[in-house]
């Protein structure tokens, strides 16, 4: 009875957290897509707490079943959403969404008349399950290293990495029929333990803003080769002084728009810190907080898609190959080019080029006309 008041008191401890979790996020503004898929993430949370925590009805459980059976699809949107900027929510998740819930709601619906087909409805969740774990962990993985909100860094890897676990523990469970208590402990406790660990690590989150990396400074180098300059956006707090000092943003401009080091083939944020003889850590802050990048692709982009534009407009240029410019201004392949110049233009390359081209070609013989013009009316006078 007292392990059993003990898992009680936690579940419930758990489902008041996510549920302040899901108030606080609707309540905030802007609600973003963040903000969004961790709340529907809670509300599979605290549905989880209380339609499997002992004494209830099991009956009960029809109401939970959508938030139960697609929150690993939730969990790794969200993780898309957190570490990825550039992430948007498209059309075919909203259809994974309801494949999943659909599967969910046939498996509680059949268990009565079918009990082998809902087993096998409820397995192949648990697959699903793994499967986006292992998603969300290679996206955690795959963004870490350029990941520049201190934060962030710290705060949602630990959310993400308990969820793992737990996504992980129970789904193998539940494949291979082991059960917690098989080894000695209590399945209830164990899963009220492990939910209200994340429902604590999500509010912090929720209660503790993470920085959001807003610029307090600029450097412009203008014309290319000149001297970087400084302006001021916003006063930086007493504690940032040092990380956003003028010279230091020189120096990076400098390494940048000067010596074109984004050019450099596999430039990571550990290379470039040792150029400029910094930790990691400052190189981050100091991109982050001075800068106002929150990813040091994002900062890296800013100067490659600058110098692909010029070369694309450039008529000297015109047939050079796209997937040379692309290479030469630092890109490793096509796909993320195209992506990311369509990001910043609105534009193809090929649709950009075209319509430079025609633009320069245009005023070149505006230009020629006017001096034609002009020097017929010189003969004329």
């Amino acid at each position: 009875m007292e392990i059993t008041a003990l898992d009680l008191g936690l579940r419930g401890a758990a489902a008041g957290l996510f549920l302040m979790v899901v108030a606080t996020a609707f309540r905030a503004r802007p609600f973003t897509v963040l903000k969004g898929l961790g709340a529907a993430m809670s509300m599979g949370g605290a549905a989880y707490m209380i339609v499997t925590a002992p004494f209830v009805p099991k009956p009960v459980l029809w109401w939970a079943v959508p938030f139960l059976a697609a929150n690993p699809v939730v969990f790794w949107l969200w993780a898309q959403a957190a570490f990825d900027d550039d992430f948007v929510v498209k059309r075919w998740h909203g259809v994974l969404w309801l494949i999943v819930v659909g599967i969910g709601i046939c498996g509680f619906l059949i268990w009565t008349t079918s009990p082998v087909l809902a087993r096998a409805c409820f397995q192949s969740l648990s697959v699903l399950a793994l499967v986006m774990a292992l998603a969300a962990a290679v996206q955690t993985v795959r963004t870490w290293s350029a990941d520049l909100v201190a934060g962030r860094r710290r705060l949602r890897f630990a959310v993400l990495a308990s969820t793992l676990l737990f996504i992980g523990l129970f789904s193998v469970s539940d494949l291979m029929a082991i059960s917690p208590a098989s080894v000695g402990l209590s399945g209830s406790l164990l899963s009220a333990i492990g939910m209200l660990t994340i429902a604590v690590l999500a509010g912090w989150a929720v209660f503790q803003p993470l920085p959001v990396g807003s610029p307090v400074a600029a450097v412009t180098v203008d014309p290319p080769g000149a001297a970087a300059t400084l302006t001021r956006i916003g006063p930086p707090a007493d504690g940032d002084r040092d990380a956003i000092a003028p010279r230091l943003l020189r120096r990076i401009e400098h390494l940048m728009a000067v010596e074109r080091v984004y050019r450099q083939e596999g430039l990571t944020i550990a290379v470039l810190a040792a150029k400029l003889d910094l930790s990691e850590y400052r190189l981050r802050q100091v991109i982050n907080e001075g800068l106002g990048y929150r990813n040091f692709n994002a900062f890296l982009n800013r100067y490659r898609l600058d110098d692909a534009k010029a070369a694309l407009a450039d008529p000297s240029q015109r047939a050079v190959p796209v997937l040379t410019i692309a290479i030469d201004a630092g890109f490793q392949s096509i796909g993320p080019f195209n992506r990311a110049f369509k990001a910043e233009t609105g534009l193809t390359p090929t649709e950009f080029r075209r319509d430079a081209l025609a633009g320069a070609q245009s005023a070149g013989l505006e230009k020629g006309g006017s001096y034609e013009i002009g020097q017929s009316g010189s003969e004329f006078g």
